[in-house]
């Protein structure tokens, strides 16, 4: 059964302070840490490319693991809408070459935001489950300061730069259980770019937020067969603080704090933030079961329970 094994990351040292942003706002304290969440964003060099931050992520991943080495990765998966120079040719091959894994290695990207992850776990599994690999790499890199415009204060003030890097294959902590997902294209234009920036109608990203993520939550444990009580913590997109404790107050059944919520040194790291949160904080606690769900771009949302075997 494959599923995850261990994940790793990237977190750019360098960034942006988010106070000096909110003074150029006119945004007070309160409003940075109880609304946006975040006091710091961490920025990419403009050197490093979205290949750079995934080799990063895996050369950290194949640090902790030893006993894993680049020969033996089948498949990898770049999750990411914003892509080394333009896009083409497709990043995951950028990233094959310069870990130097192997020819035989099947390398594509997945062109998704703040659902990504979900999607992506998925997708791996169906891949190399089908295909017979052993040990896959699914990798997310989003870095929105490629596109986010830094005198927007709709946006400037929320994403970070980020890449992360799940190991998947057989004999997992983490197996992969019910999963739910959906699409409302309808809603592309409240978060798309044009002409190379960025832009979101927040209000609509906050309203879709707050109506689709607590029912889908709700559907997926009923799905399951499960209570909110079989559940351990919910580990969300981490959009804003705001997003985070909204959904946690409509999603009635659980308590709210069972969501988590740690975006302060990393912001909206897109489709990054939930593997963000699940290598801090799922592998050295007793959780035995855990929601998971990205929402955003698309409008797209995925929601999914992992459970230790």
């Amino acid at each position: 059964m494959i599923g995850i094994k261990s994940i790793a990351s990237y977190v750019p040292t360098g960034g942006v302070d988010n106070y000096a942003q909110g003074a150029k706002f006119g945004k007070e304290e309160d409003f940075i840490l109880g609304k946006i969440g975040s006091a710091f964003l961490p920025r990419k060099d403009d050197a490093q490319e979205t290949s750079d931050l995934c080799v990063e992520a895996a050369k950290a991943l194949f640090a902790n693991h030893p006993e894993l080495n680049p020969e033996s990765i089948d498949a990898l998966i770049v999750v990411t809408q914003n892509g080394d120079e333009e896009g083409l040719p497709h990043t995951a091959a950028i990233v094959q070459a310069k870990l130097g894994l192997p020819t035989h290695v099947a390398a594509f990207d997945i062109s998704l935001g703040c659902s990504g992850y979900v999607y992506g776990l998925y997708a791996m599994k169906g891949f190399m489950e089908a295909a017979g690999l052993k040990n896959g790499l699914l990798i997310t890199a989003d870095p929105y300061s490629k596109i986010v415009d830094p005198e927007d204060r709709n946006t400037a003030m929320l994403f970070g730069d980020a890449a992360t890097v799940t190991w998947m294959g057989e004999d997992p902590v983490w197996t992969l259980g019910k999963s739910a997902f959906g699409t409302d294209g309808s809603g592309a234009a409240h978060l798309k770019v044009t002409d190379g920036l960025f832009f979101m109608n927040g209000r609509q990203v906050f309203n879709f937020a707050l109506i689709k993520v607590p029912a889908h939550l709700q559907l997926l444990l009923e799905t399951s067969g499960l209570t909110s009580d079989q559940i351990d913590a919910y580990c969300i997109h981490q959009g804003s603080a705001a997003i985070v404790d909204a959904v946690a107050r409509r999603f009635e059944e659980a308590q709210p704090e069972k969501f988590v919520k740690d975006m302060l040194e990393t912001g909206n790291t897109v489709s990054s933030s939930i593997p963000l949160l699940l290598e801090k904080h799922a592998f050295d606690n007793r959780w035995k079961r855990v929601a998971i769900s990205g929402f955003g771009v698309g409008l797209s949302w995925g929601s999914a329970i992992i459970e230790r075997p």
